[in-house]
């Protein structure tokens, strides 16, 4: 009994026979190698271990809002990165799309992240390619300012005057500072046009219009709480803005409705576009 078990023991401990050539059979992956062990040197050999170190780290630098989307978006263009990729897509259009997809990561409160995103935008957009010399012109910038301009609740007669203030000409070299600025400026312009729409659903009751005395009163006391001169930080606008408290806007309407007739009304489009007229006029143009 003693030697059986002895002989059980020593058959335990020694290395499975490989299969007889021809058997048809084959030895499980990482079997040999030890499980675990040979997973996690399949994933270094692939470059799956760096790639998700990078994913993580670009998701704390750049601190989006979404941080699933995030990674869903920065997984496929890591695709579309590709030399196959790109000897498909056009250089330029690629480069636009992806500095507008950097910029939009984080909102502008979040300075460190925003500028830091600006920054990477910025040197995708002045990456030089075989027939242009590297750096961000005037005309790319105006570009990329354009299309931020487009998603948001800002008229496009705004949007058209803010890029007037704020564009350089096309031939010219943008330095960063006026690239952030411009970028920045954009992203407060739809920020302040959505809580003006907010305000005016206050107004309307849902109607979809509004009296008109009291869309002006409200008008001048939110010119009122921006003050006069310009801002060298375009989110002071919004800080102004936030100034205008509740109070101040109940007195404001309470006065225009004082004479208790029915007046003209104001319409969404026609409120918007003097609210928002009277943030582009407070923005610092580009020198």
């Amino acid at each position: 009994m003693a030697a059986y078990e002895k002989r059980r023991a020593a058959a335990a401990l020694a290395p499975a026979a490989a299969p007889a050539a021809g058997s048809g059979l084959t030895e499980p992956a990482g079997a040999a190698g030890g499980g675990l062990g040979s997973e996690a040197e399949f994933l270094l050999r692939a470059g799956v271990t760096a790639m998700v170190r990078e994913a993580l780290l670009k998701v704390l630098e750049a601190r989006p809002e979404e941080p699933v989307s995030f990674l869903a978006d920065y997984f496929e263009r890591l695709v579309l990165g590709s030399p196959e990729a790109a000897a498909e897509l056009p250089g330029q259009p690629q480069r636009l799309a992806r500095a507008l997809w950097y910029v939009r990561l984080a909102h502008h409160s979040h300075r460190t992240a925003f500028d830091s995103n600006a920054g990477a935008a910025y040197e995708v957009l002045g990456a030089g390619g075989r027939r242009r010399r590297a750096g961000v012109d005037g005309r790319l910038y105006s570009e990329l300012l354009r299309r931020i301009c487009q998603h948001g609740a800002a008229p496009a007669e705004a949007a058209a005057a803010l890029l007037g203030r704020v564009r350089c000409r096309d031939h010219e070299a943008v330095p960063f500072d006026v690239f952030r600025y411009g970028v920045l400026t954009c992203f407060v312009l739809l920020e302040f046009a959505a809580k003006a729409d907010a305000l005016f659903g206050v107004l309307d009751g849902g109607s979809g219009a509004a009296d008109s005395r009291v869309c002006q009163a409200v008008l001048r006391a939110l010119e009122d709480a921006l003050g006069v001169g310009h801002f060298s930080v375009p989110s002071r606008y919004l800080e102004a803005g936030s100034k205008l408290g509740p109070d101040g806007l109940a007195l404001a309407m309470d006065q225009a409705l004082q004479e208790r007739k029915i007046g003209p009304s104001m319409s969404r489009e026609e409120f918007l576009s003097k609210a928002t007229a009277l943030f582009v006029a407070k923005v610092k143009p580009v020198e």
